[in-house]
């Protein structure tokens, strides 16, 4: 590992096996405006999996994309020459770092659309214990609008259901348990979140809890998410259609998750 990243985590990784969330602060500050020009190119031409949540209320609409990080070059170059996968390998206790994808959200100023409570995971085709987020918001985010975690909740031996913002299941049928009512919860949890300025980024774990209230300021909420897996990853067969959805994989339940598409960033090719 190199100074910068030793210097940059210090003690992080203990506490991020034990919560399964921390913030890193300004580890990401030289890639802003390189991202922040990828954004401005994807919402320009967003990809066939583009989501835009438009609320009934007619507030602000909320932008969401997936896996564009091969025909974004700004994005391209974020995953292949930053220290992101060197950073993702040290959290996860990983002797490498594999890409899984990107993932745009700009909730637009006045927004009211809430992010409820979820657990990445289970809308995954992979699965392992080494995993990672790094939410990387490119504007300031005041505490009251930024995303929180649940503190310690990868470590609940759950698997919550995976629902979509319209209340319904993202499978048919799985064997995913229901999402307790967390609201009802909160005094009794360890609730995670944090001022954020660009640079910064919050890493947590594929089974973490998480939500995002809505966006009541005057300002943009951009963020850039990258998502990470380790030595231990594997495919994950769902019972139905994933998000994201990836149809070209040919790979079997349990296998290494090995494809072109997730690359090994770290530690980089000879």
């Amino acid at each position: 590992m190199s100074g910068n990243v030793d210097q940059a985590l210090g003690d992080t990784t203990a506490s991020y096996q034990r919560d399964g969330v921390v913030v890193l602060r300004q580890v990401f500050s030289p890639w802003i405006e390189t991202l922040r020009a990828g954004i401005d190119a994807l919402m320009a031409d967003p990809s066939p999996l583009e989501r835009t949540v438009r609320p009934a209320d007619g507030s602000a609409p909320f932008f969401q994309d997936l896996c564009n990080w091969q025909r974004i070059p700004q994005f391209r170059s974020f995953v292949l020459e930053s220290n992101a996968g060197e950073i993702a390998a040290r959290l996860m206790r990983s002797r490498t770092a594999r890409f899984f994808h990107d993932h745009v959200l700009v909730k637009q100023p006045g927004s009211s659309t809430v992010t409820p409570w979820h657990q990445d995971q289970p809308y995954y085709c992979v699965e392992g214990q080494q995993s990672v987020s790094f939410w990387i918001p490119l504007d300031p985010v005041p505490r009251d609008i930024v995303m929180e975690c649940i503190s310690g909740s990868h470590l609940w031996g759950k698997g919550f259901r995976p629902m979509r913002f319209d209340g319904t299941r993202l499978y048919e049928k799985d064997d995913f348990e229901p999402m307790p009512d967390i609201e009802a919860m909160k005094d009794s949890l360890d609730i995670a979140g944090w001022d954020m300025q660009p640079g910064d980024a919050i890493a947590f774990s594929f089974r973490t809890v998480h939500g995002a209230p809505a966006n009541k300021s005057t300002r943009p909420r951009r963020v850039f998410s990258a998502r990470w897996v380790g030595d231990d990853a594997v495919y994950a067969k769902r019972a139905g259609r994933t998000s994201p959805p990836l149809p070209e994989l040919t790979l079997a339940d349990g296998d290494p998750f090995d494809a072109p598409i997730f690359p090994v960033v770290y530690p980089a090719a000879s």
